[in-house]
């Protein structure tokens, strides 16, 4: 079934209506020491619809696709509205909706290869790592490929068509030093599909030799001082920062739950060179890493200015939160399976870049440190935050110095945004994001390194 097969059904629709078809594909392929642990292939696909009736959603869904299948779907999501609506009795009016089409396809225009390729190139990674560094302890190598292809009509006339691959790679070498074990990664791939970034493993053996050396370095590097301390936060740190502990506070669900957030619309969160957007599908005439022409309440989205040079702008909202907060709508509602409703979710979270560059940057620190990868963290609605930080290097008299040990940044992040002095002017996306709030669904998240002050972890 094709988005023009779903727009004979538009006809039927008697009130605020979305129709959805959806198809997600994954491959997710792991070598472990240059033993194949994982090798699967997956599709999930299926219908599913939502009506508004009175300030209430009905929903339903089916893996089934057939006309037959659409009909009892839509009827019952229908029912479902009628249902709630009785129940709540919500005072709510009509929700905005515009008429138009989208239609995207990222998928790759190069001849697809196989699992058994993809296999092989791992091992030819591996191969290449095992020989040149006998010293490493062990190896991971892993493929995730996520294929999401929707297509939705609504009762206002809006109708979407996008499929939206994302593949990445990543690759983590650990080693043994005085009965400690060390390890370090890193992620290449992104928008797009395993042939339009993966041709020859050959060309990542320079990339597996650069992780090499930074294992090798943080195994005879030092424990940071723990305190309150100058900080280089890499644009890596920056980015998970900027969607965990900033973000998150600023979508409009978890705002009107009580995020602190609320109370700060039209005031000062951070220091004046701070600007956080949420980027719809776009920046600096590039497409993003998760580009969303069309949300999954057919609404057309627009970029979410959320800090503008240290002032609290907006929130990410959906339809129905926009009329509540008495905002435009951003189109943030998204949903990652047919069998999900859109929640309020981030897309491309960044705080954009300035005018420093990172040479300066380090230079302007006395006795600090330049934090340049993030692990496993959290964050809450109070923006405080805590995050792994597995790789980074003391700063003394305005100089790189020794590697650092894994160690933790921990702070609230809008008392940590206000400590701002320098923002780097270059830009990194991270492409293997993922969220996880209800559902896992991917994002993009980046910006420029910055100069600030933050709590650093010791031993």
């Amino acid at each position: 079934m094709r988005l023009e097969d779903l727009k004979v059904f538009q006809n039927s629709f008697t009130e605020h209506t979305e129709l959805r078809l959806q198809r997600n594909s994954t491959v997710a392929l792991s070598l472990v020491h240059g033993n194949l642990v994982r090798n699967e292939k997956n599709t999930s696909s299926g219908i599913s619809s939502r009506v508004y009736h009175k300030g209430i959603f009905g929903f339903a869904s089916s893996p089934k696709i057939d006309e037959n299948t659409v009909k009892e779907v839509l009827g019952k999501s229908k029912e479902n509205a009628y249902l709630l609506s009785n129940l709540e009795k919500r005072k709510k009016g009509a929700l905005p909706g515009e008429s138009f089409e989208v239609l995207k396809d990222f998928s790759t225009k190069k001849q697809r290869v196989s699992r058994k390729d993809m296999i092989q190139f791992l091992k030819t990674l591996y191969q290449y790592a095992s020989k040149a560094y006998p010293d490493l302890k062990s190896t991971t190598f892993v493929i995730n490929n996520l294929d999401m292809e929707k297509s939705l009509i609504t009762s206002f006339g809006a109708a979407g068509y996008s499929l939206v691959p994302r593949t990445v790679l990543m690759m983590n070498l650990s080693l043994e030093k005085d009965g400690s074990t060390y390890d370090t990664y890193e992620v290449f791939g992104g928008l797009g599909q395993f042939e339009d970034f993966f041709d020859k493993p050959e060309a990542l053996f320079a990339e597996i030799d650069q992780i090499y050396k930074k294992v090798r370095e943080k195994s005879e590097g030092v424990y940071p001082e723990a305190g309150y301390k100058d900080v280089i936060l890499d644009s890596k740190l920056a980015g998970i920062l900027a969607h965990e502990a900033i973000g998150h506070t600023t979508e409009a669900d978890l705002v009107k739950s009580g995020s602190m957030a609320k109370d700060f619309l039209g005031e000062k969160v951070a220091s004046d060179l701070v600007t956080l957007v949420d980027f719809a599908y776009e920046y600096d005439s590039s497409v993003c890493p998760v580009p969303v022409y069309m949300d999954d309440e057919g609404t057309r989205p627009r970029d979410a200015v959320i800090i503008k040079d240290g002032v609290l702008k907006t929130f990410m909202n959906n339809k129905e939160l926009s009329v509540d907060l008495g905002h435009e709508p951003t189109g943030n509602a998204r949903a990652y399976a047919f069998s999900d409703e859109p929640l309020v979710r981030m897309r491309n979270t960044a705080i954009l870049p300035g005018e420093d560059c990172l040479k300066d940057m380090i230079a302007s620190i006395e006795d600090g440190y330049y934090l340049t990868k993030p692990s496993n963290g959290q964050a809450d609605s109070t923006s405080e935050f805590m995050f792994g930080v597995p790789n980074g290097y003391e700063i003394k008299n305005g100089k790189i110095a020794r590697a650092i040990k894994d160690t933790t940044i921990s702070g609230v992040a809008f008392d940590m945004l206000k400590t701002i002095t320098m923002v780097s002017d270059q830009m990194y996306w991270s492409n293997a994001g993922m969220c996880g709030k209800k559902q896992m669904i991917p994002v993009g998240m980046g910006g420029p390194a910055v100069k600030c002050k933050i709590n650093l972890g010791g031993r």
